[in-house]
């Protein structure tokens, strides 16, 4: 066969590049472009991803989504930190009042609400930097388009359903929270994870390094160790759940979107993939967490730890 004879050919297939608009197949298809080897379609690992990316869009394309990460961290943080905070401390204070036995399980509940709390506020600009960072453009030299333009193209895309005339106007604007249930099955048992891990960890690395008395630099420290740790495990556990909110929120077409959920995404990856499937990507996402978890919540804690060292001056 064609392809048969293709495959045989490993001279020829060092010399096809892989453009970011080629056929994929390694056929040479009239007047549809270029052709590529179909491995230029198949990532083997976190550094093969690098290399394609690199090789195929550029290499700022590695930073595709910035601006709607950015976008969508400081909202994000504005509403989690501070409302993880307020939560932890009602319940700490109930719970010595009324209810010893909940204690413990502060951070769990604080942390689950203040995430959803912020999922839900959110989950339009998760959807574009998601869409961002997964689709490559489809023509040559042309401009990927923005975070507002990926938004406006999701608001568009309820125009190819069948029988549009049958769903209401506000229909389309619910298709900027798409994903948004898989996104809350990922990040609210992420979050109670998180901070079940993170509270003890930070206590512990504070006594140790602080004793009666604690400055920036040892806060930092703890904190960042903490949150390094918490991270990782965290992602780790809660891997199969991005796969989910992934694979929904890079759907294109409307219908299948509508239609999608979490429970039938983890069975549809399962039977097709098996586990490599639902722990697909958790390498990266761990070296990701971590450190950004780390991040955040220590330079968070130096900032209060700044200013109530401030006010108690004044």
């Amino acid at each position: 066969s064609p392809r048969r004879d293709y495959r045989h050919r490993p001279l020829e297939l060092s010399t096809i590049r892989c453009y970011p608009w080629c056929n994929p197949g390694g056929l040479k298809l009239s007047g549809l472009g270029p052709s590529c080897s179909p491995e230029c379609f198949q990532y083997r690992g976190t550094m093969d991803v690098f290399s394609k990316i690199a090789r195929q869009e550029g290499i700022f394309r590695l930073w595709r989504g910035t601006a709607a990460s950015l976008a969508l961290a400081v909202p994000t943080v504005g509403i989690y930190l501070p409302s993880y905070d307020l939560l932890r401390n009602w319940i700490e204070e109930y719970s010595d009042h009324s209810y010893p036995k909940l204690r413990p399980y502060a951070p769990l509940i604080a942390g689950s609400i203040a995430r959803s709390l912020a999922c839900i506020t959110c989950s339009p600009i998760e959807l574009a930097r998601t869409r961002m960072q997964a689709f490559k453009q489809s023509s040559g030299g042309a401009k990927p388009p923005g975070m507002w333009k990926t938004m406006l193209g999701v608001l568009s895309s309820r125009q190819s359903i069948s029988h549009p005339e049958n769903l209401q106007t506000t229909r389309g604007y619910h298709l900027l929270w798409t994903g948004m249930g898989a996104q809350l099955a990922r990040d609210v048992p992420f979050s109670a994870i998180c901070w079940m891990v993170l509270e003890p960890t930070r206590r512990h690395l504070l006594g140790l390094l602080a004793g009666e008395q604690s400055n920036a630099a040892v806060i930092m420290g703890a904190n960042f160790s903490a949150g390094f740790i918490a991270g990782v495990i965290s992602s780790g556990a809660t891997c199969p759940l991005d796969v989910a909110k992934t694979r929904r929120q890079i759907e294109k077409d409307p219908a299948r979107v509508l239609s999608m959920n979490t429970r039938r995404i983890l069975l549809e990856v399962w039977r097709n993939e098996g586990i490599n499937g639902l722990f697909r990507g958790a390498g990266p996402r761990m070296a990701r967490a971590g450190p950004s978890v780390g991040i955040v919540v220590s330079s968070y804690e130096v900032v209060k730890h700044i200013m109530h060292r401030k006010h108690a001056e004044l």
